[in-house]
């Protein structure tokens, strides 16, 4: 049987693909913006024909109906990163999370710690050959392909088309629902005077011929104007926003000095704008390669000056870094900041650093400030990054190397650069703890 007509025969409704479905299922659907929101709409709306169903993912940009109280009989979710639309269910205890890091997930699958009956994902249509891409997002999606006993695909013809480990044939898939649906876009962030200053002391850890691991928000984009003078960088990161698209296109970015993959920006999954997405499309200097090798510590140590940023909640005087919990809520997940720290540590020419960069103050619903920088981490929160992994803490005030620093030096090294308006409370708090002058 010729692919076309395997495509033909598998092709059906999103009502007529849910039904494959069963109560007790464990259903995942692929991350962030390859969510099949045609499947998953279909599947809340049949949500009366099943019972303990649970559904896990990474990052979901969806309407999460299905972790909503009134459907808690139907589905329960078990989430491997918590997002907003789910963070309430957990909360309530009729969700649940569980703690991994990302490039760990494919691992998981394969092995069956995480069984998968049904994976749900978004794919283009198939090329000549019969082969779909799943285009936005590779990282564990190719393992749950394989691995799922039942695998739902939208076919949606908006998908782009990105090179590297990111083709499936239709023969792996067992049904196919056609849509035709602009992909979900985030809009650009506001990058005020805290972040172009924050944007600007990273700059300086970086050198030319770096290769750069960034997340998204409007630190990371600050980070990417701060580089406009730099030269030969590369990139190896879970993802890419549109400020990787300006340098690339300046000339800043060009993936020359890379210890592995010279000459391609290395990603996992993206999100973004069209921008993004466009710019991806059937782009020879993108490469999509799945999360246990894009992520996985000893892949990462293979780039040559290395340089992670990501952000964070808070940390403590002696350097804890909590980036996924606010006390005993579970805010978000540990996602691949583990990955990326340790990897950079462990880079092979000893060049490779590891920012956590963040603002010097949060702000309270209320509308206060309270300091990010504190003596300790709030009672029931839960450590991301270890004190003995942590490298660099960069707030708009200046950076504050801690590794090889005593706790004493930590605390001072955090306390110069935290906020004026908390740094004599946090002295005093240093001397209490500490026994010693500041």
């Amino acid at each position: 049987m010729n692919w076309k007509q395997l495509y033909k025969e598998r092709l059906c409704t999103a009502e007529e693909a849910v039904n494959c479905i069963k109560s007790g299922d464990k259903v995942a659907f692929a991350h962030a913006i390859a969510e099949p929101t045609v499947l998953v709409d279909a599947m809340v709306a049949n949500a009366k024909a099943y019972k303990n169903v649970e559904i896990s993912h990474m990052v979901s940009l969806g309407k999460g109906e299905y972790s909503k109280p009134e459907y808690k009989e139907n589905f329960r979710v078990n989430s491997w990163f918590v997002s907003p639309a789910v963070r309430g269910s957990i909360a309530e205890g009729h969700g649940d999370y569980t703690p991994v890091f990302f490039y760990e997930i494919p691992s998981y699958i394969r092995k069956g710690i995480f069984k998968l009956n049904v994976f749900m994902v978004t794919v283009s249509p198939p090329d000549e050959h019969g082969y779909c891409c799943v285009g936005v997002s590779c990282d564990y999606t190719m393992q749950a392909i394989e691995s799922a006993d039942i695998v739902l695909a939208e076919v949606n013809d908006q998908v782009p088309v990105v090179y590297g480990d990111a083709f499936v044939h239709v023969s792996k898939i067992d049904r196919f629902v056609e849509s035709s649906r602009p992909l979900p876009e985030l809009s650009l962030p506001h990058i005020g005077e805290t972040e172009l200053a924050i944007g600007r002391y990273c700059a300086e850890l970086i050198e030319d011929g770096a290769t750069l691991q960034l997340g998204i928000g409007a630190i990371p984009d600050a980070v990417l104007q701060a580089l406009k003078d730099k030269k030969d960088l590369g990139i190896h990161s879970e993802m890419i926003s549109d400020g990787v698209v300006d340098l690339y296109e300046a000339g800043v970015i060009n993936n020359s000095q890379k210890g592995i993959n010279k000459g391609k920006m290395v990603v996992t999954f993206l999100m973004g704008t069209k921008r993004i997405y466009d710019f991806i499309d059937h782009n020879p200097a993108v490469e999509m390669r799945t999360v246990d090798y894009v992520n996985h510590p000893v892949i990462v140590a293979q780039n040559t000056k290395l340089v992670s940023i990501n952000s964070c909640i808070s940390v403590d005087f002696m350097g804890q870094v909590v980036s996924d919990s606010i006390g005993i809520t579970q805010f978000s997940g540990v996602g691949g900041q583990v990955d990326f720290i340790r990897g950079a540590a462990m880079s092979i020419d000893g060049k490779g650093k590891a920012i956590i960069a963040m603002p010097s103050v949060a702000k309270k619903k209320d509308g206060t400030l309270i300091s990010k920088i504190t003596p300790y981490i709030d009672k029931g929160a839960a450590v991301t990054t270890s004190r003995n992994d942590v490298d660099y803490i960069v707030t708009e005030y200046g950076i504050a190397p801690l590794k090889g620093q005593t706790l004493k030096n930590r605390a001072r090294n955090l306390i110069n650069i935290s906020h004026p308006d908390f740094r004599e409370e946090l002295k005093i708090e240093f001397e209490k703890r500490f026994n010693a002058k500041f």
